[in-house]
């Protein structure tokens, strides 16, 4: 057997010298042969029996480039083929990769080799949140520019990320601090001033004393310190940008009911929206009947009742009273802490011209987020009761019918509306007029976006005297940042130093402007760049719709849950709209979310909060203590980083254990949503270690059987034998339903590897003339490879190279003459899902029969389930991706379920 072997390996490395163009050089022998310097099967012909270390060494070195070349070309869209855009969260280019960065990206590279496979055309691009604050400090400190900073970073993270042989398209990468890119964000800003979504006013605001610039609310914690530097955030008055959020808050939380569960994300957005039961209005104040030219916007969430104003309240805190407007000394003269106070401030209603006086209530703060309100007695017994108290007239605009429906009186056009149709008639009336009217809650406010920081993309306004605000003409942008070598970091923009890029001509009136010097938020620059990824190279527009509207929405998104508020919310945002600007059909950006776990170190801790190195500490009594004073020492799991002597070097890992055993490991040790505890003793590693040297020993096996030099005769089995093959028949369409499963519904990989190790475990227990002569276990030993692959891709590949070349195969169905990554996913056998563990659902759209899927007898009455596994099936990839479902309705007696569409 051994010499067969040996044979066979000797012509193969013969062939393969050939047909490279070697010279015909054999030495007997220790025998050199050209091209075949490893010890693998794939480089010398010879299968090594054992998977040690060196072997390990060799396979990965032998497929890294190889896999690279074969998986990194992503053809152009071909709209025949269905398509599954994963996505992963794109890194800031820090210069160092850290084991989270490698636990995303090595579930997004499976999920995308999994769904190329199942014969989807595959996007898993990759690109670089390449602006922000952490580049422009780092600059300061080592007295370099952000820029080169920056590349050398992004230069040096995709070579690490290469070494981890991750499968990313490349071709689509994109990087946010380059002119190509901001472009398109200069122009998406333009787009939403010209829509009235962004606009500039003097605000109260969050201040980052350490990083020195301004912080959008979502970027303080819950203890009022920065997102980022961790300092205490002041207060401040300035004159801002921000971009109208909340004119999109009840569309985000309305469209929140038709998405998947996103593992308590979707709650998290609907709590941070609020309930979307009100709106603002626009108001222009008046002292002694004369127009100001200031302005006040106000909450109310009964709108409807508008005409029945007895009042406007403003918080003390209020902008009005502490920046730089022109009534300032007015209210505060009014002010008596402690009081309602009524002022000499008249607001007039930009939608019904009504007037009311302006009141600056006692109390500091109001509900959720707000700083001014409209009083409405009729709906509210706390403003009634003011009004009463301070003298203010008003109307009793609500009148109740003898059946208890509530109508509208003395209120203009409204009169004789109920509530609710009242409610949407002004609201309507006021977006159309540009003076409020956006459904929204009281929590909820704009996202601020001005960033007073060289390193971001400069919005794309001048300030002329004389035409006030001008946004720069689409043609001239992008407007570039100007080259600045000195950073202080300290006080203002930089971007105003650069007093030859900062003058310039009004593009309105020709005269004398300046350009605005604040730069955006980096988080601007990610809540559109999913949508670059469809279309990168294009210099005419930011995207193309029909690529946009082939590839969106992204199929699978995968990243951290410190993003289920601010990114998230952002990006969900610009997606509805540009939906509204009619550049996409899909109004939400993102199907399905994954939020994985973070990767958490041991840390040692002294009382005093003095974190140590592992080798300071001795664990050799009852409780660690410090090693040399003894100090007791509190062991616990955080999240890793250096200054809590936790981190953990991919490069060394992976230098260590190898790519495909730290990717098991990634995916085995818990599910995707749940953390990980970084510990090598644990099962886990040693769990995967052990596997894949159990599928190198069942493949060798199969390997030498069929290598004895007997072809396999499935006639000559007993009948024992042949019910053992029928139960690895069964064992291996259930592995493969049960495994497709956790691929495409709960993403419970690590459940999925669980199926693969049992199932290797029965190949491995098979009688020998069952592993010569079963079609069967032939079978059930190359589906195991295959569905191993998208987890394990470089050992996988060398055992299928060793299967190809066993004589007598007796599975056909095979693609024999590639790779196995190239092999199709394997399917359920149809004689299986006529078991009665499996039920053929019937799927109808529309009323009309379109064909039936298989579904798990425990889940076939579960609607939920059932809807998901048809939008994941063939078939409704074919007949329903892209599709507007109104309803599923799932029959309660019979296997079939209905989608009602709308084309």
């Amino acid at each position: 057997m051994a010499s067969a072997w040996r044979r066979l390996g000797f012509y193969v490395c013969f062939l393969k010298s050939k047909l490279n163009g070697g010279p015909d050089i054999i030495s007997r022998g220790r025998r050199v042969i050209p091209g075949c310097a490893r010890g693998i099967y794939s480089a010398t012909g010879t299968w090594t029996k054992e998977y040690t270390l060196q072997t390990r060494k060799d396979v990965e070195n032998w497929w890294h480039k190889r896999i690279k070349e074969e998986t990194s070309k992503i053809s152009e869209a071909d709209k025949s083929k269905p398509k599954f855009y994963v996505l992963s969260m794109f890194p800031y280019p820090s210069g160092k990769l850290h084991m989270g960065h490698v636990r995303v990206y090595t579930i997004s590279d499976t999920i995308a080799r999994f769904q190329k496979m199942r014969g989807m055309q595959v996007i898993n691009p990759m690109g670089w949140d390449a602006f922000g604050l952490p580049a422009e400090n780092a600059a300061i400190e080592r007295n370099l520019h952000p820029e080169s900073w920056t590349q050398s970073n992004i230069k040096h993270m995709r070579k690490q990320l290469d070494q981890l042989g991750l499968c990313f398209s490349w071709d689509r990468e994109i990087t946010t601090c380059l002119p190509d890119y901001y472009k398109w964000t200069q122009y998406l800003f333009i787009k939403l001033y010209e829509a009235g979504l962004a606009y500039q006013k003097e605000a109260l605001v969050n201040w980052d004393p350490v990083d020195q610039t301004v912080l959008a609310n979502e970027q303080v914690d819950e203890h009022g310190c920065s997102w980022r530097s961790g300092a205490k955030v002041e207060q401040k008055y300035l004159r801002q940008w921000f971009i109208k959020t909340t004119a999109y808050a009840k569309a985000m939380q309305d469209a929140l009911a038709d998405l998947p569960e996103w593992y308590g994300i979707k709650g998290m957005q609907a709590h941070w929206i609020g309930d979307c039961v009100g709106c603002h209005l626009d108001f222009t104040l008046k002292v002694d009947g004369r127009v100001t030219g200031e302005k006040l916007t106000a909450y109310t969430a009964t709108p409807e009742a508008i005409y029945g104003t007895s009042h406007v309240a403003i918080s003390p805190s209020h902008r009005l009273l502490h920046g730089h407007s022109s009534l300032k000394e007015t209210f505060r003269k009014a002010l008596v802490p402690g009081q309602d106070c009524l002022t000499p401030v008249t607001a007039v209603n930009m939608l019904t011209q009504r007037e009311a006086p302006v009141v600056i209530l006692a109390k500091a703060d109001f509900e959720g987020s707000l700083d001014s309100k409209i009083g409405i007695p009729s709906t509210s017994p706390e403003d009634a009761s003011l009004a009463q108290t301070l003298g203010l007239p008003y109307s009793e605009v609500i009148e109740t019918l003898l059946d208890g429906t509530e109508r509208l009186r003395s209120s203009a056009e409204f009169t004789g509306m109920n509530r609710q149709d009242a409610f949407l008639a002004l609201t309507q009336k006021a977006r159309r007029k540009r003076v409020g009217g956006d459904v929204t809650s009281d929590k909820l406010k704009d996202w601020l976006v001005s960033r007073q920081r060289y390193w971001g993309t400069p919005i794309p306004m001048v300030h002329c005297p004389a035409c006030g605000p001008v946004p720069v003409p689409l043609q001239d942008l992008p407007v570039t940042l100007p080259h600045i070598t000195a950073f202080t970091g300290k006080g203002g923009s930089p971007l105003a130093t650069a007093s030859d890029w900062v003058n310039c001509a009004c593009p309105r009136c020709k005269g004398a402007a300046k350009r605005e010097t604040d730069t955006m938020d980096t988080f601007v620059d990610s809540a559109w760049y999913y949508f670059r990824y469809t279309d990168p190279q294009n210099a005419h527009s930011p995207f193309s719709a029909a690529l946009a509207d082939y590839w969106m929405p992204v199929d699978l998104y995968i990243g951290g849950k410190e993003h289920a508020v601010l990114h998230l919310l952002y990006a969900r945002f610009f997606s509805h709209f540009c939906h509204d600007q009619n550049m996409v059909k899909h109004r939400e950006p993102f199907h399905k979310l994954l939020a994985q776990g973070l990767i958490k170190g041991q840390t040692f801790r002294l009382p005093s909060g003095q974190y140590l190195q592992r080798e300071e500490v001795d664990l050799t009594g009852s409780v660690p203590v410090h090693a040399n004073t003894k100090e007791t020492v509190e062991v616990t799991w955080e999240k890793m980083s250096k200054s809590k002597h936790n981190g953990v070097d991919p490069q060394e890992v992976v230098g260590r254990y190898g790519i495909d055993t730290i990717r098991l490991y990634i995916l085995f040790a818990a599910p995707p949503e749940k953390d990980i505890l970084w510990d090598v003793k644990s099962d886990a590693l040693p769990g995967v270690l052990r596997w894949q040297q159990r599928l190198w020993a069942l493949v060798t096996r199969f390997i030498e059987a069929r290598a004895s030099g007997t072809l396999p005769q499935p006639q000559v089995l007993s009948n024992e034998e042949r019910a053992e093959g029928r139960k690895l028949w069964e064992h291996k369409n259930s592995v493969i339903s049960e495994v497709t499963a956790h691929f495409t519904e709960d993403f419970s990989l690590n459940s999925a590897i669980s199926q693969l190790m049992g199932f290797s475990n029965a190949l491995l227990q098979a009688s020998q003339r069952v592993v010569l002569h079963s079609p069967e276990f032939e079978d059930a030993v190359c589906a195991l490879t295959v569905m191993a692959a998208p987890m394990a891709p470089h050992i996988t590949s060398e055992l299928w190279a060793g299967l190809q070349q066993v004589p007598g195969k007796l599975c056909a169905h095979y693609a024999w003459d590639a790779g196995v990554l190239l092999q199709a996913w394997p399917a359920v056998d149809p004689q299986f899902l006529q078991q009665p563990d499996v039920v053929e659902m019937a799927v109808l759209i529309n009323n009309k029969a379109c064909g039936k899927i298989p579904v798990p007898q425990r889940v076939s009455r579960d609607q939920d389930k059932v809807h998901e596994l048809v939008l994941q099936s063939e078939l409704g990839v074919r007949l329903l991706q892209g599709r507007s479902i109104k309803k599923a309705f799932l029959s309660p007696r019979t296997a079939l379920i209905n989608f009602l569409v709308q084309d």
